[in-house]
């Protein structure tokens, strides 16, 4: 199959044709139609990630067809439309029998802690715990963003973060993840106050509904400030979306009495660790909540809201890309970060099964 391979973190990837992968006795091999370009990806390809083996493919956010299963496999069959978490869960240890999948305890990832989805297929583990069937209405492209940025947003939001009818919530980076996150508390009827440096990504910020947006490059001394003017004191739900010091410390400063807030973007280690403000964490007695993921028991409402229009995915898609594009994309996610989700669609262009 063809795949993106990197053998040396932050060195240029290529694409390049690699074996065949196999199932594992529990797990799928899946036919890539559509993987999402995360930021995830572009730290895993930097090397900020822990355990990441070399040569390694990435990709984490993908939807596709079924192509193989293993000999233990009970539900999935060839054929079947699917999207996954980016956690795969194992089924058995202590965390996912409370239902908490999401942090289970022997996860996998693909991208990460295995080759992963730009390529052509994909093997994927605990095949009956993790796959989410796609309905027929559904794009692959849409269907992608499932897996990670909006499923992710979903439980941040409305999970953890408990959005009710009229707070405001407050998103500190809207990339792909935190524009999903606007669009399902706008959905959950919120009033939400987007923050970012781009222009671009304010504009579609307020496209999916903001009630206000704030340039943080206008506000050198802190966004934080303008959201508590904006919101008339603070946000009841405060949400880091991008990942960073500074974004985790002014969503926490973002807040109000007894506020909420959800870290959703990942912390790179190579970034430093960020100042929580403490005592104003205790003063105004504060919620400090973090957010791995979506499990994919509990996809089912998400699922209905997009099927019946209410949440719109789709609108996030800016780019659609072929897997020839990707490197060059991977690398360019380091720099100024386009408005919107870029879609990789690896495409059938060697042969029409796996193996065949």
């Amino acid at each position: 199959m063809r795949a993106v391979v990197f053998e040396e973190f932050g060195r240029e990837a290529r694409v390049r044709e690699v074996p065949d992968p196999v199932p594992a006795p529990q797990g799928v091999v899946v036919r890539v139609e559509a993987t999402g370009l995360c930021r995830s990806d572009w730290h895993g390809w930097m090397g900020h990630d822990e355990g990441i083996a070399l040569p390694h493919v990435p990709g984490h956010e993908l939807a596709g067809v079924v192509e193989a299963v293993g000999a233990e496999v009970v539900g999935p069959r060839p054929g079947d439309r699917v999207t996954v978490p980016f956690v795969c869960a194992c089924g058995r240890c202590g965390a996912c029998a409370s239902g908490a999948q999401q942090v289970c305890e022997r996860q996998t990832q693909p991208g990460f802690t295995h080759w992963g989805s730009f390529a052509e297929y994909v093997a994927l583990e605990h095949a009956d715990v993790n796959l989410v069937a796609v309905p027929e209405e559904l794009s692959f492209a849409t269907a992608a963003g499932l897996g990670c940025r909006f499923a992710t947003a979903f439980r941040a939001v409305v999970g953890q973060g408990r959005v009710a009818p009229g707070e405001w919530v407050a998103v500190h980076g809207c990339g792909g993840l935190g524009l999903s996150a606007v669009m399902i508390a706008v959905a959950a009827g919120a009033r939400v106050v987007a923050v970012d440096v781009s222009a671009a990504a304010l504009d579609l910020a307020k496209a999916f509904g903001a009630a206000a947006c704030v340039d943080a490059v206008a506000h050198p001394e802190g966004a934080d400030a303008a959201v508590r003017e904006l919101t008339g004191g603070g946000a009841h739900l405060s949400l880091d979306a991008l990942g960073s010091p500074v974004t985790c410390t002014a969503s926490v400063r973002s807040l109000r009495r007894r506020g909420r807030h959800v870290q959703v973007g990942l912390l790179p280690r190579a970034a430093g660790a960020p100042v929580v403000p403490m005592a104003r964490v205790i003063a105004l007695e504060l919620e400090i909540l973090g957010s791995h993921g979506m499990a994919a028991h509990a996809y089912p409402p998400m699922m209905d809201l997009v099927r019946s229009g209410t949440l719109r995915p789709d609108l996030l898609i800016t780019s659609t890309i072929g897997l020839a594009e990707a490197p060059a994309a991977l690398a360019a996610m380091g720099g100024a970060v386009g408005a919107g989700v870029t879609i990789i669609e690896p495409g059938r262009t060697r042969r029409g099964a796996l193996g065949g």
